[in-house]
């Protein structure tokens, strides 16, 4: 029988128990019987090793049998002699032990510390195809496979010289007479003292094969028989690992996402049994226009159901687009013939999503949203088709991907910088606070507004280093206008807070230790939560809401009226001051072609924007006299026009922010406002 190796050895087959002194020692003046594993024979443990061969006889000792008149014992079992005694002995019962040793079912060989056979049973011979005298001075590691893995190698060195307590391991081997074989080995010392050990081999082909039947429905779907989404992954997985590519092919990786065009139609008409009919009867087409474009080459695309009527078609090491291309087109051509099913002819075309890339810095996670990206552009075109993933088109998502790898580092390297947004009392237009705005100064993409980068910094938990640098400096900054103008009312200033830095971050001491470097009173520090953070808040998010204000910290909510709204929670929450969505009061413009809005990014203005909107009006008069009687302050956020400042000032609105008093400016510019009106 060879051996081959089945590659790397998962490490729960090498298993290596632990030896304690008792086990190891044998007290002294008691004979010792060595106990074996289960599935191997005892043996006596020796007090003088032997070497000697099947037939070498164990000391006799006074008023025994010699044991040349008993049954010879296999090589390696040897008796110990105890001290002398008074009382009678009996003989070491040997025969017994050569007996199970002979007809033990489990194919058993004794080693010596060589690595050669001293001895085999029976049915070692049986199993390596030969008797079992014909094994003895072989070396045991080439029967049994044991060197050509260094991991099992080297355990199995370990156990010949007494430093390891046992090895066990999975090796598939061929039989005799040909088929492939599973087999468990065991290896283990003998008995305590023996320079010996003794290896089992027991075949456990039935239970791999059921593994692997158990393997292939776990991975394959029921419906279609191809490979399902797990394996599919697996396989995607492998392709782009570097040994995959660095070892051989074209380094590349492609891939053709499909979608079934009006497949839900049918199942919804025609019920789920001829659905599923008519994915097996796809799934042959598809097997087939895989067969013929790996003809010839050096694999065949993998053919998987990825769920619903999503299949997919891997091309491992391909060597372009015009491969994928030349694939795809063979799919819609294959597609375009009806389907014969129960008795009707159906028809569905597909669209198609195709990338082709180099596996070497991609990811299957960025590989299937580039394909499923690239099937919705094919969708969007008008179906029944194929699309190859565009670069350009896709240049958004790309810049996002260079935002979140270059966020982290960016507030160590000093790419963050702060401006300010007045916060301007209704009723007499002077300066109350101002709003820090964190831009982005990217030595790539220019300055970008938070809108860019503050849902990837929330995502990535970036959020938190930057939001703790955007509070230091704001708090910084507030003081200072403070200090340089002791003659002037001191000014608040209001910074956003993402309900991620609650929750990763102990906000509260971040904003005492500021309070406390910077010298700012709290009462000067706002923090803003989104209506949709604060809403609903629970645990340690209310908790540090609470401690917050209990410092005297104020609490707004931002962009109130677009959330969940929960006015009864309002009340309980330890909230100061409100900020009214700018979309209401954009609704407020009587002005025809007052300019850019609000937000600053050039949107147009709906035909109903120069009109009144007495519902807009309704709605936060009401929300701004609930304020009010809740003892809560009312910002109106996106104030454009003298006509919108006049109104909200007539409904009661207490401070307001928008253009009309002044866009986001640097610091110094806030200076030349102190002690003017707006």
């Amino acid at each position: 029988m060879s051996g081959t190796s089945e590659g790397p050895t998962p490490a729960t087959d090498l298993i290596q128990p632990n030896v304690t002194h008792s086990d190891a020692t044998p007290c002294p003046g008691t004979e010792q019987i060595a106990v074996p594993a289960a599935g191997q024979t005892a043996a006596a443990a020796p007090s003088a090793p032997s070497r000697g061969g099947p037939d070498a006889p164990l000391p006799a000792t006074g008023g025994t049998t010699p044991m040349a008149e008993s049954a010879p014992a296999p090589a390696g079992f040897t008796g110990m002699d105890q001290q002398p005694s008074a009382a009678p002995r009996r003989p070491l019962a040997e025969p017994p032990f050569r007996s199970a040793f002979s007809a033990a079912p489990l194919a058993m060989a004794v080693v010596d510390r060589d690595g050669l056979v001293v001895s085999a049973n029976d049915t070692f011979g049986a199993l390596f195809g030969g008797g079992p005298e014909e094994f003895t001075g072989q070396v045991a590691a080439d029967l049994v496979d044991l060197t050509s893995d260094p991991r099992i190698r080297q355990a199995y060195q370990q156990v010949l010289d007494g430093r390891r307590a046992r090895l066990r391991c999975a090796r598939r081997l061929k039989h005799p007479d040909g088929h492939p074989l599973w087999v468990q080995i065991t290896v283990a010392p003998l008995a305590p003292e023996s320079p010996n050990v003794l290896l089992s081999v027991a075949d456990i082909s039935a239970r791999r094969e059921l593994q692997d039947r158990l393997r292939h429905v776990q991975n394959h779907d029921p419906v279609t028989r191809l490979p399902n989404r797990t394996l599919f992954f697996e396989r995607l997985s492998a392709a782009l690992e570097a040994e995959s590519y660095e070892s051989g092919g074209s380094g590349r990786v492609g891939l053709c996402y499909l979608d079934l065009d009006g497949f839900k139609a049918v199942n919804d008409t025609l019920g789920h049994r001829v659905g599923d009919r008519l994915l097996a009867a796809v799934a042959d087409r598809l097997t087939r226009c895989a067969n013929e474009a790996g003809h010839g080459r050096t694999s065949v695309p993998l053919v998987a159901r990825l769920g619903g009527d999503e299949f997919a078609l891997l091309v491992e090491g391909s060597t372009g687009t015009e491969q994928l291309a030349e694939l795809a087109e063979s799919v819609l051509t294959a597609l375009q013939a009806p389907f014969e099913i129960s008795g009707r002819q159906l028809s569905v075309s597909a669209s198609i999503g195709v990338v082709e890339r180099q596996a070497a810095g991609t990811s299957a996670t960025a590989l299937m949203q580039a394909a499923d990206t690239t099937l919705y552009w094919a969708k969007a075109d008008g179906k029944a088709r194929w699309t190859l993933f565009d670069p350009e088109r896709n240049a958004h998502r790309m810049t996002r991907q260079a935002l979140v790898s270059s966020l982290r580092t960016a507030v160590d390297r000093g790419e963050f910088t702060l401006e300010y947004q007045p916060l301007v009392g209704m009723d007499d237009g002077r300066l109350r606070g101002v709003e820090a705005l964190v831009r982005w100064r990217h030595p790539r993409f220019g300055t970008l507004t938070p809108n860019r980068f503050i849902a990837l910094a929330e995502e990535d938990g970036s959020i938190v280093p930057l939001g703790r640098w955007i509070l230091a400096t704001a708090c910084r900054q507030a003081r200072r206008w403070q200090l340089d103008h002791p003659d002037e009312p001191p000014i608040f200033v209001s910074v956003n807070v993402a309900v991620r830095q609650v929750w990763d971050s102990d906000l509260v001491a971040d904003v005492a230790g500021v309070l406390a470097e910077t010298g700012l009173a709290p009462h000067l520090l706002q923090l803003e939560l989104t209506e949709s953070a604060v809403m609903g808040s629970a645990g340690r998010p209310l908790q540090s809401l609470r401690a917050l204000s209990d410092m005297g910290v104020r609490i707004a909510i931002d962009d109130f009226g677009t959330g969940y709204s929960n006015l009864a929670y309002l009340s309980r929450l330890p909230v100061s001051a409100l900020k009214l969505d700018g979309s209401f009061v954009r609704g407020f413009q009587h002005e025809e072609n007052t300019g850019e809005n609000a937000a600053g990014q050039g949107e147009e203005h709906d035909g109903a924007a120069g009109r009144p909107s007495p519902a807009d009006e309704v709605i936060v008069e009401a929300m701004v006299q609930l304020a009010h009687r809740l003892g809560l302050t009312v910002t109106a956020e996106c104030v454009e026009t003298c006509d919108q400042a006049s109104r909200l000032r007539r409904i009661g609105c207490d401070t307001g922010q928008g253009w009309l008093y002044s866009r986001p400016v640097p610091p110094d510019r806030i200076s030349e406002l102190l002690g003017s009106r707006c």
